[in-house]
């Protein structure tokens, strides 16, 4: 029986880092075409919205920010079932069927007919390919970070996990990058007509090319582990009774963790440039635009920087660094951010916000695979963070939608410091810097 390349094999320090390296990239590419997928619907949701539902109907914004929010539900679904997949039968083998669900589903939405054509059948049809982009990228959270985390070498586990997030959010920057290129080419009225078709194509046609490169990444779960699953030797693997039994402390502490970063994630990083974009919606589409695509840039090229600082000073300093930041500042952040007209003042007013979450998201992904053994790994990262996410996470947008009708902002400001004042106590009383954990094989 032939069997895929493996990390276990014995190599001097060079060698290893230059295959740490070649995997992470890998890794990476895989992880920013799924992303890519995902922000490409919140960056162009005002310019296909009327194309899914009937431009006399008032709540079509919050309907499709409602869609957004419904694909969360499918997450913990997806992180259980590729969870399991991926501690039973590799990380590998999941990640190449995640990126190949996206990529078919993103193609479906860019051949949807529109609401004009066969009505209410075209918002049905979108809502289906979001639920199951939802359930394959509950299944690449878990499966990548733990599989990023793996394959990086220790003493640079930070760092090279840390491109986890760089592609997260590369997703969400070529998402922008490709409305600015058609700003410049094409009227909004063109966008809406059929832009945006062009745009989730894009992450189709790209989700085939990181197919063949997942298909030549090292696998990171042990041959003989893989092997027993064929056997059916491995029971407690991906086990569901596993990790809610023997494993549910680090599935709380993995849930309480991800919470308040989640939700500080979505307000700053989705919400707020749609404050810009809005800010900036008359005659300075193009500025907003601009804004955007260079903040997110800031913020992704900081995540390297905060995975190589908690290399240097432990985890948790980050993570309480983020915590204390978030509290203070997120309820300026949402009431300021959407009357800032500004570009300079609006690009450092998130700015800021993003150095503060880049605590989390540098690391967030080697904190939660340090917390689980190898056999429950992918599943407990993956749902652990997929709960929460689609609690606090996925129901930012709509909870920000729905507090600007209302003129509820200001609470909804208070609910977000609320919840990562929560995750904040955990860090603080729950975490330890340094130590031994279980990607070092030591049990903590």
């Amino acid at each position: 029986m032939s069997h895929s390349p493996s990390l276990s094999a014995p190599l001097d320090d060079k060698a290893a880092l230059k295959r740490s390296i070649s995997n992470t990239l890998k890794g990476s590419a895989g992880n920013l075409v799924e992303w890519y997928d995902v922000y490409v619907y919140s960056v162009f949701a005002v310019y296909f919205e009327s194309q899914f539902f009937s431009a006399d109907d008032k709540n079509s914004t919050v309907y499709v920010w409602a869609i957004f929010a419904a694909t969360f539900l499918m997450r913990p679904i997806g992180a259980w079932y590729f969870g399991r997949f991926a501690d039973r039968y590799g990380r590998r083998l999941a990640l190449t069927v995640s990126v190949t669900m996206m990529a078919a589903c993103s193609f479906l939405i860019a051949l949807t007919p529109t609401a004009a054509t066969i009505g209410g059948w075209a918002a049905l049809i979108l809502l289906f390919a979001r639920l199951l982009q939802g359930f394959a990228t509950g299944g690449e959270y878990g499966a990548s970070a733990t599989y990023m985390s793996e394959a990086a070498i220790p003493g640079r586990r930070g760092f090279l996990s840390s491109f986890h997030y760089v592609t997260l959010v590369g997703g969400h920057v070529l998402a922008q990058l490709t409305l600015l290129t058609m700003l410049i080419f094409w009227a909004k009225p063109e966008i809406s007509a059929w832009g945006w078709r062009i745009a989730f194509g894009i992450g189709g046609l790209a989700a085939i090319v990181v197919f063949w490169l997942r298909r030549t990444m090292d696998e990171s779960l042990g041959e003989d582990s893989i092997e027993a699953a064929r056997e059916g030797k491995a029971k407690a693997s991906g086990s569901l009774h596993e990790l809610f039994v023997n494993q549910w402390r680090p599935l709380l502490l993995c849930f309480l963790i991800t919470a308040g970063g989640t939700v500080a994630f979505y307000t700053y990083s989705v919400n707020g440039p749609k404050m810009i974009q809005t800010a900036f919606a008359g005659n300075d589409v193009m500025t907003g635009t601009l804004i955007n695509l260079g903040v997110l840039t800031f913020l992704m090229v900081l995540q390297p920087v905060g995975g190589w600082l908690s290399d240097m000073i432990g985890r948790k300093s980050l993570l309480v660094f983020f915590g204390v930041g978030g509290v203070l500042y997120s309820y300026y952040l949402v009431t300021a951010l959407p009357n800032q007209h500004d570009p300079v003042w609006a690009f450092l007013t998130l700015a800021l916000g993003f150095v503060i979450l880049t605590g989390y998201t540098s690391i967030n992904a080697v904190v939660k695979a340090e917390l689980f053994p190898t056999h429950v790994r992918a599943l407990g990262v993956g749902l652990g963070y997929a709960l929460a996410n689609s609690l606090f996470g996925g129901t930012a947008p709509l909870l920000y939608q729905g507090a600007l009708k209302t003129d509820r902002v200001g609470e909804f400001a208070i609910y977000v410091t609320a919840i990562i004042a929560v995750s904040l106590f955990v860090y603080v009383f729950f975490l330890k810097n340094k130590g031994p954990n279980w990607l070092d094989g030591t049990k903590k």
